[in-house]
């Protein structure tokens, strides 16, 4: 394992719990935490996380066609999709981590590194997984 490897290995996987606390807090006025980690619990935060995850990541699949066109899904290319999925890294850099008390980018995190690099391979392999969807759809449109 390269020293890369290990570096990844040892920051977490995302915990969609910490997002549903944070926009729960947000029902009462509380938009930023020092550690997210570290504040009260919130009843539900992990369906709520997950929920808005999922809902996030639908709405930057909508983003896609919604440049591209539905035509994209007669003809699925790599680029338009590595480019909206990469691009979402840009939500969890901006708004998300600095909100939830990583800083932005992760820069107040452990590892800043690690926590970049995860992120953006993640965002990749959603990109990845729209190409895939794109050709899906495609292939139920012959059937």
């Amino acid at each position: 394992m390269g020293c890369g490897a290990k570096t990844l290995a040892r920051h977490p996987s995302p915990n969609y719990g910490m997002l549903g606390r944070w926009l729960a807090h947000m029902r009462h006025g509380q938009f930023r935490h020092d550690a997210i980690a570290a504040s009260p619990a919130m009843p539900g935060e992990r369906i709520i996380g997950w929920t808005l995850h999922y809902l996030t990541g639908i709405a930057f699949a909508a983003l896609l066609i919604g440049i591209w066109g539905g035509s994209w899904t007669q003809t699925p290319t790599l680029g338009p999709a590595l480019i909206i999925g990469i691009g979402t890294v840009v939500a969890p850099f901006l708004l998300m981590q600095p909100g939830m008390g990583a800083g932005i980018a992760a820069s107040r995190t452990t590892h800043p590194t690690s926590a970049r690099i995860q992120s953006l391979i993640t965002h990749g392999v959603f990109g990845l997984g729209l190409y895939a969807s794109g050709w899906a759809i495609k292939l139920l449109q012959w059937a």
